[in-house]
């Protein structure tokens, strides 16, 4: 009896631990999940030991300031250099740009991982970050000696090479009879780059080619470059206030392959747009960068760009703005402008916020597939975006979240968190590298980085050209019948616009500000937008006409007027709801055919990610470039090699096809060539809402809705409309955009002159137009007999066209 009370006892006491620690283990799991889940979410970086601390007097004062008004780039001329290049080892660079305009406060340095120094003191007066003494070993004490606000660093120069034993690379000194061979100028030669970085207008700068024979640090030798330069751009969204970091794998690693073939790589962080996006900056600082390569090395025999994204994006409008500074570009995940991507991009929100919450009560919706006919954007059914776990621990504090839908659109995947960044002055991810007086007066926007061509208002914030004024969200899914009229009114009535600076509140994106729980998590930044009801509906953005006229005299817009060749590359990754969708390469291609009449200078390279084609498509360029120097006479276009086609690529780097239709589709009302039907191609809200595939009307033109009705916008649901006029008039009480129309906000007087000739690798080229377009070269309204508007009853009544 006793040893069974105790057998008894032992069992009651080992099912206890045994609970207990499954209990543990449970809470353990738990507990390990939930930290993973949350390491997993991005957040906002920790503040640095060396944050900026103050800027100079008067550099946060935002004082109102007109928009732009003067001559576009291209048809202005470019001071005199006056800095004495090269820079000689152990000096820095000039501070003080060329001619983009006096610098701006406040500007956090970044890190040269190369050398890594710190900046060099300019200022006792606590402006900029702190610098610090070194200690008898070169680490840094907490003893501050002064300040840098520009962040200049001094030129240094490294050699590595690339290792036989592991592929790396390595610093010279390290080598172990294991460096690596290669074949350039028909010799061959070790792999040993010269990598030289610096300072130029306060961004850092590298430049890097094969060692030469008998060379030393101070005085390369040409005797290994090809004499053919790449001109490195990369990309990012970015607000400005930051020089960005410097690192042998940005441009080392990045360009190896080319390296390797006898290219010089030049690159500065003036040139990645996560820094800034000013196109005037990134002119000057490229045009001084290649003017410290030509003094150590020797002029090029052309320069040829390469980059992706905001990369593509300034190659784009270099070549537009400033013929000469690339002979060619090779654009990588393209897009024409910043400017065109907010005008779509901030669409997003709205539209997503309205199926997830608004219409959370249409089961329709929570099929992301069916937004399609709204978003025009690529969605997918089953995909785990990159906010799902971030929505799942939400949802035990907010319903909204409990039941939104399965898969993604390429404005949640892609997209989120970016207009933020974009659009609200009290938010960036980098605000604690600023003392928090700092932070708080500094007003952080794509605008406010451009505010000396944007212009600022009377309360100091800088214009905003984002209009939906008159967009009718749905409109091609309401003419298919693929949404009701009742649905397109309750989805126009709820999007407004997106509230003034003075309005918007901080982000509630909690993996951003930092915050353990997410109890007031907004994954839309609703409370920052304009929302309403069809009793009430909400009041849309209405942009600033002169800021709008100012970013386009400025040369911030793409126009399509480019001579080069142009190859524009992409990995086709629609199917992953990547933001560089390949619309954008079309949009492109419009706007050139559009300006000259023809668009023989540019091709679209597509592939599946598994190839990468750009050592293809520089061999292109190279022989292009090629004959032009030899044959000038016969222009970018007569000169082009049978072999520059359109052409797209499976994964084995395979050209499934190749030829001038074979990108054909709907964009261009042909029947669908054989590339795009194997890579087709998505649509923008803006163009659902019937816009131009060029993407470029910021500010459409009202018309009364009577008008609208009389063109046959509505097509087989006008009936419908005419049905609903009333709940339409408060909808749309300015009326509706008539995208036949020009862009309000483009100046009416060409930009700058067309013909003439053009100077590539050296050489007179004549400009190459098929035909003399006007201001906008595509099919515009007949404007000389106005249509007569046509009454509307609930009645119904018989409706004219044009």
């Amino acid at each position: 009896m006793a040893w069974s009370e105790r057998n008894f006892s032992a069992r009651r006491f080992g099912t206890r631990r045994m609970i207990k620690a499954v209990a543990i283990s449970f809470f353990v799991l738990l507990g390990f999940g939930g930290w993973f889940v949350y390491e997993k979410l991005p957040r906002i970086p920790g503040v640095p030991k060396a944050p900026v601390v103050g800027v100079p007097q008067g550099a946060l004062d935002h004082a109102p300031k007109p928009a732009y008004a003067g001559e576009h780039p291209r048809k202005s001329g470019r001071p005199t250099e006056y800095f004495p290049f090269p820079i000689a080892i152990g000096e820095s660079g000039p501070v003080e740009t060329l001619f983009s305009g006096p610098s701006t406060y406040p500007f956090l340095c970044g890190e040269n991982t190369v050398t890594n120094a710190q900046p060099l003191v300019d200022n006792h007066n606590g402006e900029g970050i702190p610098v610090f003494a070194l200690d008898d070993t070169g680490n840094q004490t907490d003893e501050v000696i002064g300040y840098s606000r520009d962040c200049s660093h001094t030129t240094s120069v490294s050699y590595y090479y690339r290792s036989t034993q592991d592929g790396a690379f390595h610093p010279l000194g390290n080598a172990n009879n294991d460096i690596d061979q290669v074949t350039v100028n028909g010799k061959t030669t070790d792999f040993v780059v010269r990598l030289e970085t610096g300072t130029i207008n306060r961004f850092f700068y590298a430049i890097a080619a094969l060692r030469g024979d008998s060379e030393t640090a101070d005085k390369p030798t040409i005797s290994n470059w090809n004499k053919r330069l790449i001109y490195q751009f990369r990309g990012g969204v970015g607000v400005g206030r930051r020089q960005g970091n410097m690192s042998r794998k940005a441009i080392i690693e990045r360009r190896e392959d080319q390296l390797a073939r006898g290219y010089a790589v030049v690159y500065s962080t003036a040139n990645q747009t996560s820094n800034h996006y000013n196109i005037w900056l990134a002119e000057d600082t490229a045009r001084r960068l290649k003017k410290q390569f030509i003094a150590l090395y020797d002029e090029p025999m052309y320069t040829v760009g390469i980059g992706g994204s905001g990369g593509a994006i300034q190659q784009y409008l270099l070549a537009q703005n400033a013929p000469g500074v690339l002979d060619a570009a090779l654009p990588l995940y393209s897009y024409p402008d910043m400017v065109s991507q907010t005008t779509y991009v901030f669409d997003c929100e709205p539209l997503e916020y309205f199926f997830d919450v608004v219409a959370a009560d249409n089961p329709r919706w929570k099929d992301v597939t069916e937004r399609e006919a709204v978003i025009g954007l690529a969605s997918q059914k089953e995909f785990d975006h990159r906010f799902k776990a971030l929505e799942n621990v939400a949802a035990l504090f907010d319903g909204r979240y409990r039941n939104t839908a399965e898969g993604s659109s390429e404005c949640v995947q892609g997209w989120r968190g970016l207009v933020p960044l974009v659009n609200n002055p009290n938010f960036v991810h980098f605000s604690q590298s600023f003392a928090d007086p700092v932070a708080r007066n500094t007003h952080w926007t794509h605008w406010e980085d451009l505010r000396d061509f944007y212009g600022a208002g009377p309360d100091g914030y800088a214009n905003s050209a984002w209009d939906n004024q008159g967009v009718q969200y749905g409109l091609e899914a309401l003419k298919k019948g693929e949404i009701s009229i009742d649905e397109f009114l309750r989805l126009n009535a709820t999007i407004g616009g997106w509230k003034a600076p003075t309005e918007q509140g901080g982000e509630k994106l909690w993996f951003m500000n930092g915050d353990v729980f997410p109890v007031e998590l907004s994954v839309w930044s609703e409370h920052n937008m304009n929302l309403g009801s069809l009793d009430n509906p909400a009041p849309r953005s209405v942009a600033s006409v002169e800021a709008i006229e100012g970013i386009y005299r400025s040369g911030h817009v793409f126009l399509g007027d480019v001579e080069i060749p142009i190859v524009d590359v992409r990995h086709y990754l629609e199917g992953e709801l990547d933001m560089h969708h390949s619309l954008a390469s079309f949009s492109s291609r419009e706007r050139i055919r559009r300006a000259r009449g023809h668009s023989d200078n540019q091709l679209i390279w597509m592939s599946h990610k598994g190839y990468d084609p750009v050592d293809e498509a520089l061999d292109i360029i190279d022989h292009w470039m090629q004959r032009i120097i030899e044959h000038p006479e016969m222009g970018v276009t007569g000169n082009k090699p049978v072999e520059a086609t359109d052409r797209c690529f499976d994964k084995n780097g395979n050209v499934m096809a190749a030829g001038p239709s074979v990108w054909d589709g709907s964009w261009n009302s042909k029947p669908a060539g054989a590339c795009m039907r194997k890579y087709p191609i998505y649509s923008t809200p803006r163009q659902v809402a019937g816009g131009p595939i060029t993407g470029d009307i910021f500010k459409c033109e009202l018309q009364p809705l009577e008008r609208a009705i009389a063109k046959n916008t509505y097509g087989v649901a006008s009936a419908a409309v005419v049905e609903h006029i009333e709940d339409m008039r408060r909808v749309f009480p300015d009326g509706v955009c008539n995208f036949n129309a020009p862009d309000v906000g483009r100046p009416k007087e060409r930009l700058f002159d067309q013909g003439g000739d053009v100077i590539i690798a050296g050489h007179v080229i004549s400009a190459d137009y098929r035909q003399l377009p006007g201001d906008i070269a595509r099919d515009a309204e007949v404007r000389q007999e106005e249509i007569m508007p046509v009454p509307v009853s609930d009645g119904g009544q018989e409706l004219g066209t044009d």
